[in-house]
């Protein structure tokens, strides 16, 4: 079963049908949703999705809307029946609900993302990478959505699509956020494991990436000094360096993996990091400008 499914499956379960305004509003969501079409005083709503139509029947159901048909064409299940009212698109305005009550105002607006989710929403499996979308009908549907994610500070964009708007968002945290909002509590926590042990895992890969990185770099870094301070050997110019140099050149060829930090513990007065390098640099200054 896909994520998607298994949150969908989740949503199909919570047990709000006995408010039936609460259940008006998630039609609504279902209504505007780009797998509905109103046409002819008729609505049909299609899906691949077995838990959106069983949803879907529950809600039609407890607003006593009993005539409509549920067939299977291909992979597609459809719900039909005659038009409840004209819904094809919504505008949020604060306005226009302000005579509700706060607590009651934020569970209508939630069930209207809900009920757009279940009608057209997916969510990508987040052991690959983030992306959730919800496809609406209209371009103002989409942008009411946005507008109502917004209220409860969760951030989404809206995309042309071929037959509609999508409504998307690709930041984890902000993803965990609308499946809390519409309920989808088992999920969340199921969203929440992947994403703490992808991330745990990213972490780790980068560090091993960084510390393999400076490991080549360090290497690199040897082979060449190693390379200058022989060069220098062969044509008879070691002798005449800094005693300084010399110095820190035998540890070099004595110690090809050290680090510079190693290598100036090992110096009869020891010197750190920058000094060691300090050295090191001049050597292949000198190696650079006697092969010129």
């Amino acid at each position: 079963m896909s994520f998607s499914s298994q949150i969908k499956e989740n949503l199909s379960k919570i047990a709000n049908l006995a408010n039936k305004e609460i259940v008006k509003y998630e039609l609504i969501g279902y209504l505007i949703s780009n797998n509905t079409t109103q046409k002819d005083g008729k609505i049909s709503y299609k899906t691949e999705n077995e838990y959106n139509i069983n949803r879907l029947s529950k809600l039609l159901s407890n607003l006593n809307i009993i005539n409509y048909n549920i067939g299977i064409k291909g992979n597609n299940y459809i719900i039909s029946t005659k038009k409840i009212q004209q819904i094809e698109e919504i505008e949020y305005k604060e306005e226009d609900i302000e005579y509700i009550g706060r607590r009651e105002r934020e569970e209508f607006l939630k069930a209207i993302v809900r009920g757009a989710f279940l009608g057209s929403g997916s969510v990508t499996n987040p052991e690959n990478n983030y992306h959730l979308e919800i496809l609406l009908s209209t371009k103002k549907n989409a942008e009411t959505i946005i507008e109502i994610l917004a209220r409860f500070t969760i951030q989404s964009k809206k995309i042309k699509r071929k037959n509609g708007y999508g409504v998307y968002i690709k930041d984890g945290e902000e993803i965990s956020k609308l499946l809390a909002l519409i309920g989808a509590n088992s999920s969340v926590l199921k969203f929440e494991e992947i994403r703490v042990l992808r991330d745990i895992k990213n972490n780790v890969n980068r560090k091993v990436n960084c510390e393999t990185a400076n490991l080549n770099k360090t290497v690199n870094a040897a082979v060449k000094q190693i390379e200058a301070i022989k060069y220098l050997q062969e044509k008879g110019k070691f002798e005449k360096l800094p005693e300084s140099l010399r110095e820190i050149a035998k540890i070099r060829l004595e110690n090809p993996e050290a680090s510079l930090i190693e290598l100036g513990q090992m110096l009869k007065s020891p010197i750190g990091k920058s000094g060691v390098n300090h050295r090191l640099n001049k050597i292949l200054s000198v190696a650079q400008n006697f092969s010129e």
